[in-house]
Formats: structure tokens, sequence, C-alpha cells
């Protein structure tokens, strides 16, 4: 299967996972993915993940959904996708845009890395708008 759309697939795989009740989601790894999923543990949206590099080409992301312990949610309530291949959304530094007036998360593609939308703004740089989680 070739995927014309990584991240879309990668945000697809981690909506499914939830709606099915899974508590593991494996997907196939490539760089910007780990920076997305290094993102995501940091900012509390994930239990833990691991990179599995054997006996695949490229290696596998493990990532462990986190629910809410009381409703059984899933912490993560919506993964969208704002930049696509055929429509790059870029913003400057100044220009990105709050998610639900900070309490969602922007992941920025910058010169300096993968990173937040506040990290992004606090090194005053801009970049490709990925997308939110919140």
């Amino acid at each position: 299967m070739h995927v014309t759309d990584p991240i879309a697939d990668y945000l697809t795989r981690i909506r499914n996972a939830q709606m099915a009740g899974h508590r593991i989601v494996e997907i196939p790894a490539s760089n910007i993915k780990r920076s997305i999923t290094e993102i995501l543990y940091d900012q509390g949206y994930i239990l833990k993940y691991t990179f599995d590099e054997e006996g695949h080409k490229q290696g596998l992301i493990k990532i462990a959904l986190k629910y809410d312990s009381v409703t059984k949610k899933p912490v993560i309530r919506e993964l969208v996708r704002v930049s696509k291949p055929g429509l790059r959304r870029f913003s400057g530094s100044t220009d990105i845009p709050r998610i639900i007036n900070g309490l969602g998360i922007m992941i920025v593609s910058t010169s300096r890395g993968v990173m937040t939308d506040k990290q992004a703004r606090e090194k005053n740089v801009g970049g490709e708008l990925l997308c939110y989680i919140y």
C-alpha cells in the first residue's frame, strides 16, 4: 500500500485505534512521525511510546493510547491535519493560530525541527502547520 500523506495516515491510525478502544497502535515510523509522537507524549496526550527498529525497513512506532480513568473516553478529542500535500499551509511565528485559546496544540514543522505552536512562538520561527490536537 502506498500512502501519499503519511502524516494523515498516522493521525487516522490513532483516531481509528481510539474509536475501537485499542490500548496500543502501531504505525510505520519516519523522523517526522517520531517528532510528532514525542510532542504528543510531552504534552500528555499519550501514555508512552517505543520506537521498534527490528525487522522493518523503516521501523515501527508503538503508541500506548491514553484514556480518561473515569469516563473511559480518549484523552485526544480531535486530531486534524492542517497542511496537506495538495495544499500546504505555512505560517509566520506571529500568525500561528491558537487552538481553543491555547488549550489545544498546533504542531509546526520549522527550520529548527518539529515543535508545538507555543515553542515556535517562543523561538520566533514559523513553518508548515502540520496538524492540531486537543
